[in-house]
């Protein structure tokens, strides 16, 4: 830092916009109370942690704000270049009450000039020229902090709760499945063991018996192995094997056919079997075979559902990420998918789902849990703005040291006249009940203040884009 010896002139400090309401006494106080100081790039203005001993206010050049948290660690503002903004010691005017240390790291990004006023001085201007501004201040920033704390508490959980819907949507048709297979297996394996037996009491040869499980693993190893047939080629090829079932004396040959057809069991294959076994015991033999094959089909479906639980599952971690470190790199395709996952319960049959993926895209190095958070929010606006009809679209490009992930919608869209406001706190163009006005809010909180990124929007009827920035390369921390 290098301080500059030449008086502070009113003039350079009635263009900020945070001085031009004050007169010619009180700028000429002010000026008398501070000093001007230059810093280079990557310097620091204030440090967080030390004492806060000034208030800090831009005159010409860049600066970032940059806080180190306990649990989410370092979060970078984006830089600002317009004159007149400020921070250091903000709330000196709570006099006891206020922050004794700096909350945050004020860096000079390029080389730039500030205006710096010790904090007392701060403190006793705004209590002195300001008092009812003052007390509104006070309230507004105790009461805003609690209001906040309370409502994003209230749409974590309202959040949770709707992805905790779909997902229990999703795992209960899988979970269905499995139940009502396992209940028709312990029928059938019953009945292949009375089968069994009565083939063994019948006095089927040891030999024959082989060759009957022999034709049961060449049945069972063909399912789900068939070439594609049309639903009428497999009702004749059932009709067939049906009728041939019933000549050879088979109980309930009609029902049996479906599952052997399946496993391309024919009438000529039948006769290899009546070859094989006997005349005397094909009919309980083809049966046994029939009911092993559905044992077979039985198993596979139970196999299909738990595999869906599973990956259901492996979804729910990798949105939440509850076993990963706060900050790493990531792909941020699994994070698109894991989220469209979570969602896939929630969204209409009328909605169509596009993906169009740069796979050159680099990991990104990010806050995984939190991106998901943005992520659920762009996604769940677009659901709602479809009214149950349209195309959602997620793509991802890449953009020399950014990543770019692109969420659009064929909804209503978002009128010109509030474009603009549509990321502030608690602005919201649901009715009321069906929205807090956070959810907006909360997304670019986290792209901007925690990565340093960029969201916007471009919409017209039909066609609405929320275009999300993220750097390729971490913050630097503060020193």
């Amino acid at each position: 830092m290098t301080e500059t010896d030449a008086r502070v002139d009113i003039d350079e400090l009635r263009k900020l916009f945070l001085f031009e309401r004050l007169d010619d006494a009180q700028l000429a106080k002010l000026a008398d109370s501070g000093r001007m100081a230059t810093f280079a790039a990557d310097e620091d203005i204030v440090r967080q942690g030390d004492p806060a001993d000034c208030f800090a206010v831009l005159i010409e050049g860049e600066i970032q704000m940059i806080s180190e948290t306990v649990s989410a660690g370092t979060v970078a503002m984006p830089r600002v270049s317009q004159p007149g903004v400020y921070g250091g010691a903000t709330s000196a005017y709570l006099g006891d009450r206020a922050p004794q240390t700096y909350q945050h790291t004020l860096r000079a990004t390029a080389p730039s000039r500030m205006f710096i006023l010790p904090a007392r001085k701060f403190a006793y201007i705004v209590a002195e020229w300001f008092p009812m501004a003052m007390h509104l201040l006070d309230g507004m920033l105790s009461g805003g902090r609690m209001q906040r704390e309370i409502i994003d508490r209230r749409q974590r959980l309202t959040a949770l709760g709707t992805i905790t819907a779909g997902l229990t949507h999703e795992l209960n048709n899988p979970a269905a499945a499995a139940v009502r297979a396992v209940g028709e297996l312990r029928q059938l394996i019953k009945n292949s063991r009375l089968q069994l037996a009565q083939l063994a009491e019948d006095g089927i040869p040891p030999e024959k018996l082989r060759t009957l499980i022999e034709a049961q693993e060449a049945c069972t190893s063909k399912l789900g192995r068939q070439p594609q047939r049309s639903p009428l080629e497999i009702s004749d090829a059932e009709d067939e094997l049906g009728e041939a079932l019933e000549e050879l004396g088979v109980e309930d040959a009609w029902d049996l056919a479906p599952a052997l057809v399946q496993a391309e069991f024919s009438p000529e294959d039948l006769e290899k079997i009546r070859g094989k076994v006997g005349e005397e015991h094909a009919p309980a033999a083809v049966r046994w075979l029939a009911e092993a094959v559905e044992i077979s089909q039985m198993l596979s479906e139970v196999g299909e559902a738990t595999e869906r639980i599973t990956t259901l599952i492996r979804s729910a971690k990798q949105y939440s990420q509850m076993d990963r470190a706060p900050f790493q790199n990531v792909d941020v395709h699994e994070l698109l998918d894991s989220t469209l996952a979570i969602f896939r319960g929630k969204i209409p049959p009328g909605i169509t789902v596009v993906t169009d993926y740069d796979r050159t895209l680099p990991p990104i190095p990010c806050y995984a849990g939190e991106l998901n958070q943005v992520w659920t929010n762009l996604i769940h606006n677009a659901l709602d703005a479809m009214d149950d009809v349209g195309t959602l679209t997620v793509r991802t490009a890449h953009d020399e040291d950014e990543a770019i992930v692109e969420i659009g919608d064929t909804g209503h869209g978002v009128p010109e006249a509030i474009l603009d406001r549509i990321f502030e706190p608690f602005f919201t163009t649901k009715s009321v009940g069906e929205g807090t006005g956070l959810g907006l809010d909360i997304s670019y909180r986290i792209v901007a203040g925690r990565h340093g990124g960029e969201i916007k929007v471009r919409s017209v009827p039909g066609e609405t884009w929320f275009e999300v920035r993220l750097p390729l390369r971490e913050p630097v921390p503060a020193a």
